[in-house]
C-alpha cells in the first residue's frame, strides 16, 4: 500500500449538498480499494482561472492508502465524476517530510539553547 495525497475541487453550487458529494467520492475511493486516513475540507475559495465557467470551488484534501495499481482507474473514475471539478492524485516525499520535521526540531531546540542563554547573562549583568 502506498500513501497518496488526493486534492479534490467540488462543484461550488454543491455547498448546501456537499456531504452527498463527500461521501460518494469516499465510496469511489473505498472501492478502489484505498483506505482514507485524513480528510481537510478548506471550504469554498477563488480560483486562480474559471474552470467550467466557475469562480470558485470547494477544496476537499485526502490522505489515502492506496495500492499503486488503481491509480490510473480512480482517475478515470474521476473524470466522469460529475461533483468534481478538477482533481490532483500525488504521492507524498516521506523522506523529505521527516527530514524537514527534524530540522526544524532541531533549529527550536538551538533556539531554545539560545533563549536560555541569554537570560543567563540578563541575570549576571545585574
Amino acid at each position: 500500500m502506498n500513501q497518496y495525497e488526493i486534492a479534490i475541487l467540488y462543484d461550488p453550487d454543491l455547498e448546501v449538498d456537499l456531504e452527498k458529494a463527500t461521501s460518494r467520492v469516499e465510496k469511489i475511493f473505498t472501492d478502489n480499494g484505498a483506505t482514507i486516513k485524513n480528510t481537510d475540507n478548506w471550504g469554498k475559495r477563488k480560483l486562480a482561472y474559471p474552470i467550467r465557467k466557475h469562480e470558485m470551488a470547494i477544496y476537499v484534501f485526502y490522505t489515502v492508502d492506496m495500492p499503486g495499481s488503481n491509480v490510473q482507474k480512480l482517475e478515470s473514475i474521476l473524470n466522469i465524476t460529475d461533483e468534481v471539478v478538477r482533481f490532483l492524485i500525488t504521492k507524498p516525499d516521506l523522506k523529505a517530510i521527516a527530514k524537514a520535521e527534524a530540522a526544524k526540531a532541531l533549529k527550536a531546540e538551538q533556539a531554545a539553547k539560545r533563549g536560555d542563554a541569554e537570560g543567563k547573562d540578563e541575570k549576571e549583568e545585574e
